[in-house]
């Protein structure tokens, strides 16, 4: 299935390259106004996080949820747990109510397609990887960012060549078909919100193909489920 996956994914690529020339990193404003919703309530979300990973534990990891993710969530014996309250429009109705204010916002968005709570192991290595779809654009809220020895954020985002290191409350709006890692260097869990948001500013023959691919990214998820 992974092969499968990954072939599939290059395909997936290839055709939005061929149609799509965007940078990395995207401004919020133009591609994601309403972004501004989670970021005003980013304190409240965080409250609703730290709430979860009081049980930690019982969220899966990502492999768990998606075995196909095996080779960057499975790789170093360390923890990325995945606490997904929306995948592609579908919600998973006992998280969505674990987190009623970060819900409430996402429910009210249709361009927001997915919701979820990242929990990154302490010394967790994410390594470098390309998503699949640019029909979607990846929103990133910190919620818990541990500190390193220096003062500086300790978990590092790296999107095509250039690190990110950013604290509570800080944000970004950024393409995940760009190669990226991510690394937290401390010794403690870092939690984010990630979203998968539609991409506004794509030609026609594009909107009607990342439809096709939502449709049948939203059968898998009806098939396999949460986890």
């Amino acid at each position: 299935m992974s092969v499968f996956y990954d072939r599939a994914a290059d395909v997936i690529r290839t055709i939005y390259d061929s149609r799509i020339e965007a940078p990395p990193v995207l401004d919020l404003d133009r591609n994601f106004p309403d972004g501004w919703k989670f970021i005003e309530a980013w304190r409240e979300i965080r409250a609703e996080a730290m709430a979860v990973a009081e049980s930690l534990p019982r969220v899966p990891r990502f492999h768990e949820i998606m075995t196909e993710q095996t080779a960057i969530s499975d790789n170093d014996g360390r923890d990325w747990r995945m606490f997904i309250l929306k995948a592609y429009g579908i919600e998973n109705p006992p998280n969505m109510a674990a987190c009623p204010v970060l819900a409430s916002i996402a429910r009210s968005l249709p361009d927001v397609l997915s919701c979820s709570i990242s929990f990154l192991a302490p010394g967790k290595h994410i390594p470098s990887h390309r998503g699949p779809f640019r029909g979607v654009l990846r929103f990133y809220l910190v919620l818990s960012m541990p500190l390193a020895a220096d003062g500086k954020p300790g978990a590092v985002l790296r999107i095509d060549g250039e690190d990110y290191r950013l604290a509570d409350g800080e944000f970004l709006l950024w393409d995940d078909t760009f190669p990226h890692e991510v690394r937290n260097t401390t010794d403690q869990v870092r939690s984010v919100l990630l979203l998968d948001v539609r991409r506004r500013e794509m030609p026609f023959d594009m909107k009607l193909f990342s439809q096709f691919l939502m449709m049948v990214v939203r059968m898998g998820i009806r098939v396999r489920g949460f986890a």
